[in-house]
């Protein structure tokens, strides 16, 4: 076989939306950099629905705008609707959400990629795995041509010997209309790396002029939108900006010329049409070996887990600005053709609606996340990195933040410093990594803001802040927007000082706003602050007691992270350890006593006893 050139610091393995964050924070941190795609055409398309954010899903996108990601900026320029969830409830759940065209996020990011210093970008489906000993230095393509890397990243998705079923129909694939990747499984087997099954799926999409709309209810988007990249510490060059290098990059001014999404339910012929035809879904038939997605379930599952309940809501979301292409958010299936058709013209609006695209399921390959380290690393393979749905996560989000902490984390290898791990209180980015490693997951993982124990810490305005340090210490922002989040914080911190003691009358301002009828007045020093500075400190003060309830538990929870396991520890040799738990935890092979205490199974007894044993060691 032909090899290219000379080795790449890092190769990554797929362009999806881990793919493209891996790929981008590794060039942008200088590494050498490849990104390998089966088809550059489909450079972070939106398999499922063309939607960003969420509950939680938002935080994590602004948590990798924090970090240097791209998804944020993305999102913004091919937003078509946004909308802040949770909006009535308190700013630590609040989410951002936005429909994107899928065709414009798709080709910006490709374009950002193709424009990155660098970064190559290949067209070529990797079928196989180099190693030299037990590290890996490179993969084999279908095109008979090697590449050689210090570190490679994993970033499949869905494709790793992917079956899409309809009914008992089978078609090999990662996703409709594209390919299979059939042999580098075995690379993983070969190397000692355990694969599972996995399934998820997605619904049909319609021809909008096929739908009747004045039987289906509007939902506009927000008029004030919430944007996702921090706008108020870029420089004006960091802008979403179309016009880059001389050429035009897909997007427009976010926020504008906002679209409608529309709502409808299912009714109990849908019920009925459903639990008639069953036997033929490829779940409920015995087709398909990997679990579902339980918190995005198919419309099979809540016809037969909520059995009685018939009417279920159903988002109709468009695809993109130039397109009559709609998505049916809620009506995830794989039942036969002929059963999705009656099924759809049983709902309100549907009655004539035209299918462009059957409902399918995908079932696929994944490495249970076990068998890595937090910062993403093979246990088993050195260099061998594995970020999105190949550990078993579902979203793009998901997907983009664990890219981008494998990208860092790969040139970090290279240049032989030690590792970046996120921990659970500093964002839901730690909470999903350190859930993964330490518990594994049996079904796709989604995140949600009831995951993580600090989720009070976590508002989705206080990223910058939460990560600055990081971002400082691994280069992942210009020096320039540092400097301006440095600025941010000590406006935010002087503002909470002065609230906190001045007073109106016989309280301090701080006590005014903490009193559940006050009426939003604020001083003319704070009320002329920036937006996000205010928001910011006025969250800060509102919630004070809350939030240093959960710094003490965070303190508590650095005690004992603090305490190292040392590599290649023998839990078996720890007297009064009991056996079971010993083999978990031989198995996991936690780095702290912190990790060890999240591993299922262990309780707090069996933490007093380590920390006397490796206190003692």
């Amino acid at each position: 076989m032909e090899v290219r050139g000379d080795a790449y610091d890092v190769i990554v393995c797929g362009a999806g939306h881990a793919g493209c964050e891996a790929a981008l924070a590794a060039a942008r941190m200088g590494a050498r950099t490849l990104v390998l795609s089966g088809n550059i055409d489909t450079i972070a398309a939106m398999s499922c629905n063309p939607a960003i954010g969420g509950v939680a899903k938002g935080q994590i996108v602004r948590e990798i705008d924090a970090l240097g990601g791209e998804m944020a900026l993305t999102t913004d320029v091919s937003g078509i609707q946004f909308r802040l969830l949770n909006a009535s409830k308190g700013p630590a759940v609040q989410s951002p959400r936005a429909q994107c065209d899928k065709k414009v996020y798709a080709l910006r990011m490709k374009h950002v990629l193709e424009h990155q210093e660098n970064l190559d970008v290949f067209q070529a489906t990797v079928t196989g795995l180099i190693f030299k000993g037990d590290s890996v230095v490179g993969c084999h393509t279908n095109l008979d041509v090697d590449f050689h890397g210090k570190t490679v990243i994993i970033t499949t998705g869905t494709f790793l010997r992917g079956l899409m079923h309809i009914g008992k129909n089978k078609n090999e694939g990662g996703r409709m209309g594209d390919y299979s990747a059939k042999t580098l499984s075995n690379s993983f087997l070969e190397a000692g790396i355990e694969l599972e099954r996995l399934k998820t799926g997605t619904p049909p999409r319609l021809l909008g002029r096929s739908i009747d709309f004045s039987q289906l209810e509007e939902q506009k988007g927000d008029a004030d939108p919430t944007l996702f990249a921090f706008y108020d510490t870029r420089d004006e060059s960091d802008m979403f900006h179309v016009e880059h290098h001389g050429e035009t990059f897909a997007g427009w001014r976010p926020g504008s010329d906002p679209v409608s999404c529309w709502i409808t339910y299912t009714t109990e012929k849908t019920s009925e049409i459903v639990l008639k035809n069953l036997h033929l879904s490829a779940m409920y038939g015995g087709e398909i070996e990997g679990a579902g997605p339980r918190y995005c379930p198919s419309i099979e599952d809540k016809f037969v887990r909520f059995e009685g309940r018939p009417r279920h809501m159903l988002f109709i979301e468009p695809e993109g600005r130039n397109t009559n292409e709609y998505y049916i958010n809620g009506l995830s299936t794989s039942l036969p053709f002929s059963a999705q058709k009656e099924m759809i013209a049983s709902i309100p609006g549907l009655e004539n609606a035209h299918l462009l695209r059957p409902a399918y399921a995908v079932e696929y390959d994944f490495a249970p996340p076990t068998q890595i380290f937090p910062h993403l690393e093979s246990k088993k393979v050195e260099n061998l990195f594995f970020a999105g749905q190949i550990n078993g996560t579902s979203g793009y989000e998901e997907a983009a933040c664990q890219g981008l902490v494998a990208g860092v984390n790969a040139a970090l290898k290279v240049r032989g410093d030690a590792p970046f791990v996120l921990k659970r209180y500093d964002g839901y980015t730690g909470v999903l990594i350190d859930d993964l490693v330490t518990k594994g997951t049996q079904e796709p993982y989604r995140m949600f803001t009831s995951r993580a124990e600090y989720r009070l810490l976590f508002n989705h305005g206080s990223s910058e802040l939460r990560l600055l340090d990081y971002a400082r210490k691994y280069g992942l922002l210009s020096e320039s927007r540092l400097r301006r989040i440095e600025r941010k914080k000590e406006q935010i911190e002087s503002s909470v000082a002065w609230v906190e003691s001045n007073r109106v009358g016989e309280q301090t301002w701080a006590t005014l706003v903490r009193r559940n009828d006050w009426d939003g007045s604020l001083p003319e020093g704070i009320e002329s602050l920036p937006d996000a500075v205010k928001a910011e400190a006025l969250y800060r003060v509102r919630y004070d007691g809350y939030l240093k309830r959960e710094l003490r538990q965070v303190e508590k929870l650095n005690n004992v992270e603090g305490i190292q396991v040392p590599k290649g520890f023998d839990f078996l040799t720890v007297t009064g350890l009991k056996k079971e738990c010993a083999l978990k935890l031989n198995e996991m092979g936690p780095a702290n006593l912190g990790q060890a205490s999240r591993v299922s199974g262990v309780n707090p007894a069996d933490i007093s006893i380590l920390m006397v044993a490796l206190n003692n060691s």
